[in-house]
Order: C-alpha cells, then sequence, then structure tokens
C-alpha cells in the first residue's frame, strides 16, 4: 500500500478544519480524489488506482467527516461549501490544474466543481454517476429500488411509523437530527445498511459498521438529501456546456441499483469528449472487481496518453 507523503491539517473557515493527504509522486500529474455519500469520508484503498510514480495523488475528508472536524457538524455545509474547499486545497497545494476523480456523491461534486471552476480542471474520471435531481432521490428513496429489494426496503421503513413512510428523507431527517445522540445513532443504521445492501452485486457485511461512523455518514448524508444536494434541480446537465471542452471517462456499473445507469447515459449523451463505459455483472461500489479494474485502465490509459479499452 502507498503511503502519504503528505499529511496535514487544513483550516478553511466556518470551524471546519479538513483531513488532507497527498502520495505518490510530489512532482507528478494532479488528481484529487472525491470520495461518496456525503459522509463516507476517504480510505487508503482510494490510492491504489493511481501509478505512484506518474501520479501526485490528492485525498481529503470533506467537512464534517473522516478525520476531518467537527465531526458530523452540517452547520456551513453545503455543495457551495465543498467547492470552495477543493478550491482552498488546489490554491494551497499549488495546483494549476488538476484531474478530478469521483463516484457517486464524488462524481456530483466533481461535475459541480468543474462547472463552477473549469479552467482547474484538466480531466474528469467519474464512476456511478449521481446528480442529485429528484428523481435519482425518488429511485432511492420512494420505492424505485423496492422493486428489486423488497425484503430490505421493508427494513428500511420498519422503525419508521407507517403514517411517514410517505417521505423517509423527511421521516429519517427527523430522528437523525433529534438532538438525542442515541436515537440519531439508532437511526443512522438502517439508513446506512439500505445503501450498502444494494451498493454491491452481493450483500456481504452490510450491517457491520461503526455507531460513530453510521451517524456521521447518516447525518450528513440526509442532510444534503434533505436539501436537494443544494443544487437547483437540474443544474448540473443545464450547465454542463461550461465542461464539455474537458476530457471525460464514466465509468458506470450495469446493474448499479444506487446509481442507475441512465444519469450516467444523459450526462454523457452529446458530450463529445467523455466516453461512458458500461462495466458488465457490477454494481456500484468502487470495491467491485470489474469496476476497480476498468478505473485501473482508465487512469493507465491517461498516463500513457490513451483510452485503454
Amino acid at each position: 500500500m502507498v503511503e502519504p507523503f503528505d499529511r496535514r491539517v487544513l483550516d478553511v473557515g466556518d470551524g471546519h478544519q479538513l483531513h488532507v493527504e497527498q502520495s505518490g509522486n510530489p512532482d507528478g500529474v494532479p488528481v484529487i480524489v472525491l470520495h461518496g455519500g456525503p459522509g463516507g469520508g476517504c480510505s487508503p484503498y482510494m490510492r491504489r488506482f493511481f501509478d505512484p510514480s506518474y501520479y501526485r495523488v490528492v485525498l481529503f475528508d470533506q467537512r464534517g467527516c473522516g478525520r476531518s472536524q467537527p465531526h458530523a457538524s452540517v452547520e456551513a455545509n453545503t455543495t457551495r461549501h465543498l467547492i470552495a474547499d477543493i478550491e482552498i486545497i488546489r490554491s494551497t497545494l499549488g495546483i494549476e490544474r488538476a484531474t478530478l476523480f469521483g463516484g457517486s456523491w464524488g462524481a456530483t461534486l466533481a461535475v459541480a466543481y468543474a462547472e463552477a471552476h473549469p479552467d482547474r480542471v484538466g480531466a474528469m474520471v467519474l464512476r456511478g454517476v449521481f446528480l442529485g435531481r429528484r428523481s435519482e432521490l425518488n429511485w432511492f428513496y420512494g420505492g424505485g429500488a423496492a422493486r428489486f429489494f423488497p425484503d430490505r426496503w421493508a427494513e428500511f421503513q420498519a422503525p419508521i411509523p407507517e403514517a411517514e413512510r410517505g417521505d423517509m428523507i423527511a421521516a429519517y431527517h427527523r430522528r437523525l437530527f433529534s438532538g438525542d445522540r442515541g436515537q440519531e445513532t439508532r437511526f443512522a443504521m438502517p439508513w446506512l445498511v439500505w445503501e450498502n445492501t444494494l451498493a454491491g452485486l452481493e450483500i456481504i457485511g452490510a450491517g457491520h459498521a461503526p455507531p460513530d461512523y453510521a451517524r456521521t455518514f447518516a447525518r450528513l448524508e440526509n442532510h444534503y438529501f434533505a436539501n436537494g444536494c443544494f443544487l437547483e434541480e437540474g443544474q448540473l446537465l443545464h450547465n454542463r456546456h461550461r465542461i464539455e471542452h474537458i476530457p471525460a471517462v464514466i465509468v458506470q456499473g450495469r446493474y448499479d441499483m444506487v446509481c442507475p445507469p441512465s444519469t450516467a447515459w444523459e450526462l454523457a449523451k452529446g458530450w463529445d469528449k467523455a466516453e461512458l463505459r458500461l462495466v458488465p455483472a457490477s454494481g456500484h461500489a468502487l470495491s467491485e472487481p470489474r469496476i476497480a479494474a476498468e478505473l485501473v485502465r482508465v487512469m493507465d490509459g491517461l498516463r500513457d496518453g490513451t483510452r485503454q479499452s
């Protein structure tokens, strides 16, 4: 495993301090990795997609999660704040332009940042695309995915009174932000399990997570989803013209139940510099073997000046 050559805590204002690390070649091509969630945090696993002799890999924990502080905080925590944080990180590290590497919510944030600062992005590698639209949230929390996982959906609904089940995001929001830490933690686990069970083609260890992690993840994700990801409806597709000069590769699991392929298809359609790679027999998770292998091929292809198929 490649170890970071630099770890630091970066004060980005509003009382937030971000954990930032760099690995690989200090003089290499910069890649900024954007983790999912919101609230997922980074892990050492995320370093393994990049040739350490060629890439300068920047990972950071977004506001309120991972090793960033204050933990589980939703104060001054919006998409606009996260875009500004990426700019602070880029400027502080002396990076002129970077490749953005992000999956799921990380893909959302990558597109949002690129549309805000297109001159600072050299290329984009996106996985399991999510664009923060109401239709996408309705798929996952309004019964769409439940058609494939009725048993797991029933478990997700079970803690919520029947009268409140018409809006599961709002129902969980009331409990994840009740001010009772015990209650928040109890309701965090079914929120986390519902997502994790659908992330891969096989359900493995979906119910195992430290309580503090579950609470942080659930609170941050619910906070963003309850607020429409702090985006105007359809904003990222509407503003896609701002990034159409940027080369992009989109890696999408054919059987992704968290972020169905139709969203990646919509993003790529008509974007001449974007290549959509639909990966067979694969779901959503970064760790799925075919997804991981394809991402390595993409990054090696960018290194070699080719797009390896």
